[in-house]
């Protein structure tokens, strides 16, 4: 990684939501994790997708496929509809891509592009990841960020399915000390 340039990556156990979480705060202050496509090699890297190089084309279509994943795993949290645009883009993305799961000697699952500098094929298994999320496949359920700042859509795997943060770190942490200051406001003697 880069030091200091960069916000850290926020990295979750679903691919999908994960890369969603690549634009953190998209109802307050946005925090771009891949402003550069350098960036988005890293990303891509830190999660098993390595690839050489990526231009700042390839960058814009990670981007469209992020906010498309976004909207499609939104809408089917709240039970929306699809969006129809949002549906293609996942779909054209998934079609494009070449990579190939493997089994490594120990026994997990590793990813294959087609080549190094393939930047679509590993958005192919981020598209094809979304699908399956969001089409039911998995076990688990779409569920939004109780954070008013945040509302990003997680995968929540508990068991009661309850979870109310993308991130019990940042978003958790963030809503609870609210709460505790907002409480030590209207009784101050409570500190005492």
């Amino acid at each position: 990684m880069r030091g200091g340039e960069f916000p850290d990556f926020r990295l979750g156990s679903v691919l999908a939501t994960s890369f969603t979480g690549t634009l953190s705060e998209r109802y307050g202050n946005a925090v771009e994790r891949i402003p550069t496509p350098h960036r988005l090699v890293d990303w891509l890297t830190v999660n098993g997708l390595a690839v050489d190089s990526c231009t700042t084309t390839q960058l814009d279509l990670a981007r469209e496929l992020r906010e498309s994943i976004h909207a499609a795993a939104t809408a089917a949290a709240i039970q929306d509809p699809l969006p129809a645009s949002a549906v293609q883009v996942i779909n054209d993305c998934s079609a494009q891509g070449r990579a190939t799961a493997i089994l490594t000697p120990e026994g997990k699952r590793r990813w294959r592009l087609s080549s190094p500098t393939r930047v679509e094929d590993a958005l192919g298994v981020i598209a094809a990841d979304a699908i399956s999320i969001i089409a039911g496949e998995r076990d688990g359920k779409l569920a939004l960020c109780a954070s008013p700042t945040c509302q990003a859509a997680f995968f929540d795997t508990s068991q009661s399915r309850t979870r109310k943060w993308c991130d019990m770190n940042t978003c958790g942490n963030r809503q609870k000390k609210a709460r505790f200051i907002a409480k030590q406001r209207n009784n101050p003697r409570s500190a005492e």
